[in-house]
């Protein structure tokens, strides 16, 4: 056997670990299991990789696929099976395969049976390895026949490894009975994974910690995917455990008068809903903090969801932010994500990095909308968003969400409702006046200090956001239709250069 290697032996998959609290407590039997497809051979591949990498001797009992199908399955991650991994097939014996020699007192699955769990043990007193796993029970329990019989030799085989030292993983397919949970109780920690078909889009996968004795883990479902190399969890964010010190300065957009009517900017660590119909410039926005973050020598992050890149940076380069030399600077990180190809865990993963790695400040999701798109199917939208935007908030980043309303004027709706969760919400409408349609911003809330409780005109043009006086000569701007009440009013000049004053 090999010297002590510690308490604990990391399984060797990304996230998987730190799901599980440091990996698989040494000298014990874990349950993996999954349907077919759900990646329990590539995580125990890696499982016993990661043995080998630390000097360990490792043995592969496969009762369902040949070693040439494992090796093969090992080399399309890239994975290399050295000597340190011994892979034994296990094949019925000839003599139970001769008609002539079943013919006996005794059913076939007795011997079946006994002859298989002697020949894992005599594999086992050959190797002596320190991590071991057998692949797979459903073979196992067609042979017992029956629940009785299936946990004894379970019991059986979790007593012997337990006496040898090793760890053991045994995997599950499922395909014999779903509702047998004969080995859960026996085994010391049991590992679930799932693959879920949504309507329109690529399989997801999740998985959870069902039982682990002794052990504090981290419960509920976390998303993974099997990609080349190997099996990546995205562990569940929790906000509580990431908490930083920073000054909470109030931070400038870049625009006096966008200062101005958020009562002098916004507050570091806190997060902004900029809220409207299409059109109204929602992204603008959010770029005009990301530029202004870029112009004060911060990193940013932008996630785009809804928009083509090409079409973006020609867009805002237009307008005066040129987003490609940010990024060529190494000053801003940003990505085009695909909804139909992209689990709510894997996108919450995506932004920790870029705050990790790149250490940015300021982070712009373009839009929730498209984040909703992503997780059609969940009903947790709401507490995927708080959880993200909690840790943000505690990193000291200042993040801006876009929502697109449904409409153009009057009554808006929204396919999901985050004002609560944001620290600050600013509202963009259209609105008529004089035969044109023009756009106003306001602030509707800021929960870490004052703000105008005006309402601005605002109009883009190829120098970007230009901000006007407070709209105090109208009423009903919000619903699209104002009322002129003062012939004092004053609307902001048109793009050609002309203007309207009432």
């Amino acid at each position: 056997m090999t010297k002590d290697l510690g308490s604990m032996a990391l399984i060797g998959v990304k996230g998987l670990d730190d799901v599980l609290a440091g990996g698989l407590s040494r000298r014990h039997v874990f349950l993996l299991e999954g349907s077919p497809g759900t990646g329990k051979t590539t995580i125990s591949l890696q499982f016993l990789l990661e043995g080998a990498a630390n000097g360990e001797r490792c043995l592969y009992i496969t009762l369902s696929e040949t070693e040439d199908e494992l090796r093969n399955s090992a080399a399309s991650h890239g994975m290399v099976i050295g000597d340190d991994i011994t892979i034994f097939e296990l094949v019925p014996p000839e003599s139970l395969l001769d008609s002539e020699q079943q013919q006996s007192l005794l059913y076939s699955s007795d011997l079946e049976l006994g002859e298989t769990t002697k020949l894992i043990f005599e594999a086992f007193e050959r190797v002596r390895p320190s991590r071991v796993v057998i692949d797979s029970l459903s073979e196992i329990r067609l042979l017992a026949q029956s629940s009785l019989r299936y946990r004894r030799q379970i019991l059986a085989m979790k007593h012997y490894f337990s006496k040898s030292g090793a760890t053991v993983l045994l995997l599950d397919d499922l395909t014999a009975d779903v509702l047998d949970k004969t080995v859960h109780s026996v085994v010391h920690g049991v590992i679930h994974l799932e693959e879920l078909a949504p309507n329109y889009g690529a399989e997801r996968r999740r998985m959870r910690v069902i039982k682990y004795r002794g052990k504090a883990y981290r419960g509920g479902y976390h998303d993974y995917i099997i990609e080349t190399g190997g099996v990546v969890v995205f562990p569940r964010l929790r906000a509580t455990e990431h908490r930083t010190d920073f000054d909470r300065a109030v931070l400038s957009s870049g625009i006096p008068a966008l200062d101005g009517l958020l009562g002098g900017g916004i507050s570091r660590g806190s997060s902004t809903l900029l809220i409207g119909p299409a059109g109204t410039g929602k992204s603008l926005f959010g770029l005009q903090f990301v530029a202004a973050a870029v112009k004060r020598g911060e990193t940013a992050a932008i996630f785009v969801f809804d928009e083509e890149l090409g079409l973006l940076f020609a867009r805002t380069k237009s307008m005066g932010m040129d987003l490609e030399a940010m990024r060529d600077a190494g000053r801003l990180y940003i990505e085009q994500l695909d909804a139909a190809e992209l689990s709510p865990g894997e996108f919450a993963q995506r932004v920790r990095e870029s705050v990790t790695r790149s250490n940015a400040k300021t982070v712009l999701i373009d839009s929730v909308n498209g984040y909703q798109a992503a997780m059609p199917e969940e009903n947790a939208l709401i507490l995927h968003i708080h959880e993200l935007l909690q840790y943000l908030n505690r990193q000291g980043a200042n993040t801006f969400l876009t929502v697109a309303q449904h409409g153009l004027v009057g009554d808006m709706k929204s396919p999901v409702d985050v004002t609560y969760l944001a620290d600050t919400v600013i509202l963009l409408r259209y609105f008529e006046a004089m035969g044109t349609v023009r756009r106003a911003v306001s602030v509707i809330k800021k929960r870490t200090g004052r703000h105008e409780d005006t309402i601005r005109e605002y109009r883009i043009g190829s120098d970007g956001l230009n901000l006007g006086e407070p709209l105090a000569g109208f009423q009903g701007v919000l619903r699209g239709v104002p009322v002129l009440t003062s012939s004092a009013q004053t609307l902001m000049p048109l793009a050609d250069g002309s203007g309207d004053n009432f």
